[in-house]
Parts: C-alpha cells; sequence; structure tokens
C-alpha cells in the first residue's frame, strides 16, 4: 500500500506564505471536509475535520495566486507526522498533508 491521501473541501483561510532563503516557495493552509449521515432520531448530521495542508514550490505559487478562503479545491498528497520544539521548549507534534497536485473546483 502506498502512503496516499485524496481530499475534495474548502479552504478554511487563506494561505500563508512564505519564501525560503534559498527562493522555494512554501504554502500552509487548512482544508475542511464534511460528512453527512442520519443520527438516531433520524435528523441530518453535518461533520466537518479539519486538515492541515502543506506544499511546496510550484503548487505553492498555484496556492499562493487562486486559493483564498472559502475555495473549493481537490488534493493530491501523503500523510506526514512531524514533530518540533516550541519557543518554549515544548515538544510539539503535526500531522499534515503534503501536496502533491491539486485541483481548483469551485469558480
Amino acid at each position: 500500500m502506498k502512503n496516499r491521501v485524496q481530499l475534495i473541501g474548502n479552504a478554511g483561510n487563506n494561505p500563508e506564505i512564505k519564501t525560503l532563503e534559498n527562493g522555494k516557495k512554501l504554502a500552509h493552509l487548512t482544508i475542511a471536509t464534511n460528512e453527512y449521515y442520519k443520527n438516531d432520531r433520524g435528523e441530518r448530521v453535518e461533520k466537518t475535520e479539519w486538515h492541515r495542508v502543506t506544499a511546496w514550490d510550484k503548487t505553492a505559487e498555484i496556492i499562493e495566486k487562486y486559493v483564498v478562503k472559502g475555495k473549493e479545491v481537490a488534493i493530491d498528497g501523503k500523510l506526514t507526522h512531524r514533530s518540533y520544539d516550541d519557543k518554549n521548549g515544548e515538544k510539539k507534534y503535526v500531522t499534515e498533508v503534503v501536496v502533491n497536485e491539486i485541483l481548483l473546483l469551485s469558480k
């Protein structure tokens, strides 16, 4: 099996774009996906999941140009886990999708 994630959802925020010292672009954003189901009383319930998304280079440039909060997108990428120490020295853990490909779906 491969580590592959495909999501269709809406950008939850305007992307945060960074240009690194070597000139590479990095984009961070969140994507909301929605799932609908009926509860025990037959009522329709919407469940929203939030996904942290990271993109590099050309994909980050596309996101910078065309993706804004609310924009519907489809992404294909891989799930990654990493950790870092924050400014207080506390260990933080991050799970994110690193994007290989993005499709812009809404107008």
